[in-house]
């Protein structure tokens, strides 16, 4: 089932502004999706007219099936959005927020609480739960919105820069965290400027640029197209200036070369290009971030 379906979404703001230009998107149930795109590319836009917080000018949205425009509320009732920005009352506490995030899904208290306390202990957040929300630290304060959006028991999870400013223990934290409820049948739309979420964690992405889809598809299939691979190798002994040159080394230090695969190249083929220099490859990793190479190299056509 599509957990997510957008036919021709337009949206035109006053004074002539065109953030979506008649995208099309499909987000199956059980993806994690990541949709990505530099700042004013639309993914903003798109979002709130997803959550019904913008009117588009055109085309349709729909959730698990259900038209945004025609049932805004049972749209709603399936979507749990974390912002980018912080947007709760900073002098409530932690658990109150949550709560009464629930009360506007319907929920009564009795069930918030309920769901409410059970996230803040998943999350970490328990010992924090009568302090308000202005003493929390900023991974804090990024967990409460991840447990605020899913207090209701979504079914697609919307997450705008959801690790924006965590820390990097914390960050890999929340992706554990984000797998489980994947893992659970949870669908997953994010949106991250870091791109090593995207390789980590999902298995689907479209990049958007200027309101249009510019490319689209698996993750694994997206990076196995992707051109510039480069490698961080670990060579047997610091090379010379000629065995630099021999294997097209970009940087050298020490025992280790940054050396770019060759198009269509296999690292099988890369590591015999190195012994035929007379060295030995001890250890290899990617230099860049695939996710990165693809996004970069697809903006720049």
């Amino acid at each position: 089932m599509e957990a997510l379906k957008i036919e021709g979404l337009r949206k035109t703001y006053e004074g002539g502004v065109e953030a979506l230009k008649g995208v099309d998107l499909t987000v199956a149930e059980g993806d994690f999706f990541a949709l990505l795109g530099a700042n004013g590319a639309g993914k903003t836009t798109l979002i709130n007219i997803v959550v019904g917080l913008v009117t588009p000018s055109g085309g349709t949205a729909s959730v698990f099936g259900i038209d945004r425009a025609k049932d805004p509320d049972g749209a709603k009732a399936l979507v749990g959005v974390v912002p980018q920005e912080f947007n709760f009352n900073i002098f409530e506490t932690v658990r109150e927020i949550v709560i009464t995030q629930g009360g506007y899904y319907g929920m009564t208290r009795a069930a918030a609480a309920e769901s409410a306390d059970g996230l803040l202990k998943e999350l970490g957040l328990w010992d924090k739960r009568d302090a308000p929300s202005r003493a929390l630290s900023g991974g804090m304060k990024r967990r409460l919105m991840i447990a605020r959006a899913l207090v209701h028991s979504p079914k697609l999870l919307i997450l705008d820069e959801p690790t924006a400013g965590v820390d990097v223990e914390l960050r890999r934290g929340m992706w554990d965290f984000l797998r489980k409820l994947n893992g659970g049948g949870m669908t997953m739309l994010l949106t991250t400027h870091y791109l090593e979420e995207v390789e980590q964690l999902c298995n689907a992405m479209t990049i958007i640029q200027r309101g249009e889809v510019v490319k689209s598809g698996s993750v694994h299939g997206l990076l196995a197209e992707a051109d510039g691979r480069r490698y961080r190798l670990t060579l047997s002994a610091a090379p010379t200036a000629e065995q630099a040159a021999a294997i097209g080394a970009d940087e050298v230090k020490g025992a280790v070369a940054v050396v770019p695969a060759l198009r269509d190249e296999t690292l099988d083929a890369l590591f015999a290009r190195v012994r035929a220099a007379g060295l030995h490859v001890l250890d290899a990793a990617h230099a860049q971030n695939r996710v990165e190479e693809l996004y970069l190299s697809t903006l720049s056509k």
